[in-house]
């Protein structure tokens, strides 16, 4: 899709010629450059002995890879009545590539009336367009670079003729510039809106780095100010915006829709207010296929609040620039939604995505994750998989602001690289989803045993349908904990650094087994083997549910305590877990006496043998879930330590 189209669609084709032309005059010293090419290499390839012609500078000053030029030159050889270039191909592309960058405020701006510039531009590019090979005639040659005398329908006067004709097009513009903008036909007090504007995107400018794009023209429209900003020589997407009393108003085109979407996202975080978007189609714009339009509109209080909108959009545009290419890159790594999330939240700390495309993009992830080493990532793996979602979006924009700041202090892209594995193995070593399985799990079991323990509470024994309720939901608890539990082994059998975790919550799970056959039990003695059910019995059964539900929560607290410790954990951090895990072991100590008082109570009342049996081995379930509790506990405390770099 072509810009000319884009913005005529639009309705706003006027707003591009200053920066058209500028685009235009760039392209003919390159032109210029080119046909030095072609002629140094003739000169080359005839005279092998003549010395080489050095076009650094020119290549400099036309803003071209000096080396490539030199090399196009370097390996040009005669062949017959001919020179032979290895990079003609390129050569011929570059050259109709330009001469239409050239022609184009020209015929695409109304300014050829008689139509001679875009016929001979069309003669010219179908000619480079239908040559092949990497042969270059001296006719042809001799056609592409002579002057006006030898061949006056050259590619070289037509060259020239577009440039005179582009310098009467700038001076009848009258052409003025407002800290960059190309504006003309202004009045007074467009002046500080278009500076505001401008002070917005030249802020994050930079960020864009070698990319073409950004350029602004403004002009008024009777009773409208209109901007209009070329997001990208590459990208056929265009902003025209309008600004009339103190209503902005930006009309908006993408060819992505999710691009689309990320660019409402933005400027809805500074008030825009965005009308339905609609899908449209247009006879020769993007090749009949479907492109996004949506208006945009701020209406501000005053002139102050006016003047930062326009700033605050101006800066967020060049976050639109290989939006989309950042988004595919980002693939490998997290989910598609995730992606969109993370160059969001980089572009909100306008540090945007362009430094870590320039940088290696996504080359340099994955070299992180191979310096770290199979301890954590083996090949197929992806970072969202391994170090959760939240933490491999937190680490890839922390990577985006890396890149930035190091790039903006030209610092060599290697620099980031070393970045990207040292941050990667902090995130992976402090990160706290380690413990979110055993957190989760841990949960479970505090469920349970506090379901168990407000089921004695409530008389739960005496009512079959609560009590079965209860132990399906106690049932689908320990299931839901099994699951946990599952999925750590998975994870363990790929990184091998999480086994320590893995054999703690194996630990654990006991608990919950226990807890959840305390819940089977209670519901089989709720349908009516409960006879003799004392007071006495109930108040030793509900003291034994009491000291294992405190062991749960203190489980639940270690963990809590546990997981925020490191290295540079304190001694108080060290207190406290250790005060929690002797209260576990205080429990456990507790509980082995209250089912010994349980034994005794249950033989003094009970005489029917299922009720006697049931009650036992309920109440031999809880303390079997606090011996569980204890060993989990012991199992944590040497996790714990290890980590804060003290022994067991």
């Amino acid at each position: 899709m072509e810009k000319t189209g884009v913005v005529d669609a639009l309705g706003q084709v006027q707003l591009l010629l200053p920066a058209w032309i500028t685009t235009a005059l760039a392209a003919n010293d390159r032109l210029k450059l080119y046909l030095s090419v072609l002629q140094a290499a003739r000169h080359r390839a005839t005279g092998p002995g003549a010395a080489p012609v050095d076009l650094t500078r020119e290549a400099a000053a036309a803003g071209v890879d000096g080396a490539w030029a030199s090399e196009a030159v370097a390996t040009a050889t005669p062949d017959a009545d001919g020179v032979h270039l290895p990079d003609l191909p390129r050569l011929r592309q570059l050259l109709a590539q330009d001469l239409k960058l050239m022609a184009r405020p020209l015929i695409d701006g109304g300014h050829d009336e008689a139509g001679s510039h875009a016929r001979r531009v069309a003669v010219w590019v179908a000619r480079l367009d239908g040559m092949e090979g990497n042969r270059l005639e001296d006719a042809v040659l001799t056609a592409l670079t002579a002057g006006r005398d030898t061949a006056p329908d050259g590619f070289h006067p037509l060259v020239m003729d577009l440039h005179k004709s582009l310098n009467r097009l700038a001076t009848e513009l009258a052409d003025e510039q407002i800290d960059g903008a190309h504006v003309w036909a202004i009045a007074d007090a467009d002046r500080p809106r278009i500076a505001a504007f401008m002070r917005g995107l030249n802020r994050t400018r930079p960020l864009k780095f070698d990319h073409p794009g950004l350029e602004t023209a403004a002009t008024r429209d009777r009773q409208r100010l209109l901007i209009q900003n070329d997001i990208g020589t590459n990208d056929a997407h265009v902003l025209v915006i309008q600004v009339q009393d103190l209503r902005i108003s930006l009309t908006y085109l993408d060819l992505h829709r999710q691009r689309f979407a990320f660019f409402q996202t933005m400027l809805g975080m500074i008030g825009a207010v965005w009308s339905d978007s609609e899908s449209r189609r247009t006879r020769g714009l993007n090749a009949g296929e479907a492109y996004h339009v949506g208006t945009a509109i701020f209406d501000c209080a005053d002139e102050a609040a006016l003047l930062g909108a326009l700033e605050g959009l101006a800066a967020r545009i060049v976050f639109l620039i290989d939006w989309n290419r950042a988004r595919k890159r980002l693939a490998p790594f997290v989910s598609k939604l995730d992606a969109i999330a993370v160059l969001t939240d980089a572009a909100t700390r306008e540090a945007g995505h362009m430094a870590w495309l320039v940088a290696g993009g996504p080359d340099l992830v994955h070299g992180a994750m191979q310096a770290v080493g199979p301890e954590y990532f083996r090949i197929g793996d992806r970072l969202d998989e391994v170090m959760g979602r939240t933490a491999a979006m937190a680490f890839l924009v922390e990577l985006m602001v890396r890149a930035k700041e190091a790039l903006l202090r030209n610092q060599p892209a290697g620099v980031v690289a070393d970045d990207a594995r040292v941050m990667l193995l902090a995130h992976l070593r402090h990160q706290v989803s380690e413990f979110e399985a055993l957190a989760d799990h841990a949960g479970f079991c505090h469920a349970l045993a506090e379901g168990v323990r407000d089921g004695l509470i409530h008389g739960l024994e005496h009512d079959a349908t609560a009590a079965t309720t209860f132990a399906d939901r106690a049932k689908t608890w320990e299931r839901q904990a099994d699951e946990l539990v599952m999925r750590l082994r998975e994870q363990a059998d790929r990184q091998p650094h999480r086994l320590p975790m893995l054999r703690l919550i194996e630990r654990a799970d006991d608990v919950a087994d226990a807890l959840e056959e305390a819940a089977f039990l209670l519901s089989v003695i709720a349908e009516g083997h409960d006879r003799g059910w004392t007071s006495e019995v109930r108040e030793v059964l509900r003291r034994l549910a009491e000291t294992t539900f405190t062991a749960a929560q203190d489980h639940v607290r270690a963990l809590a305590i546990a997981r925020s410790l490191g290295p540079d954990g304190t001694a108080d951090d060290h207190e406290e877990l250790v005060a929690v895990l002797w209260r576990i072991v205080g429990a456990e100590r507790a509980a082995d006496q209250l089912l010994r008082d349980v034994r005794r109570v249950l033989a003094r009342h009970l005489t029917d043998a299922a009720t006697l049996n049931l009650a036992t081995d309920f109440a031999a379930a809880l303390e079997l879930a606090t011996d569980a509790l204890l060993v989990t506990g012991y199992g944590l405390r040497d996790l714990a330590f290890s980590r804060m770099g003290a022994g067991a």
